[in-house]
C-alpha cells in the first residue's frame, strides 16, 4: 500500500519576488509620452542645427521605396503609432530615422513621431538596448497605448557591415553615408518589423473584437 503524499510534497514552494521586476509604463504614459513627441519635420526643426539637417536631408533623399514595398505598407488596416526615440546629432539616426518618414508617407496607419533621447527620461529607461541608451530605438504601440515591441539601435544588415569593416561604434558621425546597397538593406529591415507589428495588431484577437473584423 502507498503512502499518502504529504502536504509538504504536493505544495509549491511560495514564489519569491523578483527584485526591479515591477513598475512598467502604463497606457496612459506611453501615450502621454507618444504625445510629447514630435513629427519628422518639427523634430529637425527644434532639435537639428543647420550642419545636422543637412545631413538627414541628404540621406532622406537617398532613400527610396520600390513599388511592392509601397503596395505592401499601403495596405496597412491598423493605426500603429511608432514613437522612435533620437537625436539629430547621432549618426545611425541620420542614417535610419528619414526611412520612418518614407514609411509614414506610404501608409496612413503609420503615425511616426520622434522623441528626443533625454526628453523623458523615465520613458527612455524602459527602451535600453544591451544596457545602454542608444539610438535610435523604436516603440510599436497599439491603437490604445500597448506596447508591442521595441527595436533598435541598429538592423541586423548595419550591424553586419560594421562588423565586416570593423568600424565605427554605437552612434557615428553621419558623415559618412552608407552605400546604396546598404541603405536598402537597412530599410528591408526595417519593414520587416513595421510589417510583423501590423499582422500582431491585424491577428490579435481583442483588436479584432474590438473592431468586429
Amino acid at each position: 500500500m502507498h503512502a499518502t503524499p504529504s502536504i509538504t510534497n504536493t505544495i509549491h514552494p511560495a514564489v519569491q519576488p523578483v527584485p526591479g521586476a515591477g513598475m512598467p509604463p502604463t497606457g496612459e504614459a506611453w501615450e502621454t509620452a507618444f504625445n510629447a513627441a514630435l513629427r519628422y519635420g518639427e523634430f529637425l526643426d527644434r532639435f537639428a542645427t543647420a550642419e545636422q539637417r543637412a545631413r538627414w536631408d541628404a540621406f532622406h533623399a537617398r532613400v527610396s521605396l520600390t513599388p511592392e514595398q509601397k503596395t505592401l505598407l499601403g495596405g496597412f488596416v491598423r493605426r500603429m503609432p511608432v514613437m522612435v526615440l533620437a537625436g539629430a546629432w547621432c549618426g545611425d539616426c541620420v542614417n535610419q530615422c528619414p526611412i520612418f518618414d518614407h514609411f509614414a508617407a506610404a501608409s496612413p496607419a503609420v503615425d511616426v513621431r520622434f522623441l528626443d533621447r533625454d526628453a523623458h527620461p523615465d520613458i527612455a529607461a524602459h527602451l535600453k538596448v544591451c544596457g545602454g541608451q542608444r539610438v535610435p530605438t523604436a516603440a510599436f504601440l497599439s491603437e490604445d497605448w500597448q506596447l508591442v515591441l521595441f527595436y533598435g539601435d541598429r538592423t541586423l544588415a548595419a550591424y553586419r557591415s560594421a562588423a565586416s569593416s570593423q568600424l565605427g561604434s554605437s552612434c557615428a558621425t553621419g558623415v559618412v553615408p552608407p552605400a546604396d546597397e546598404l541603405i536598402a538593406a537597412v530599410t528591408s529591415d526595417w519593414l520587416d518589423q513595421f510589417e510583423r507589428v501590423q499582422l500582431i495588431l491585424r491577428l490579435s484577437g481583442r483588436l479584432r473584437q474590438l473592431h468586429g473584423d
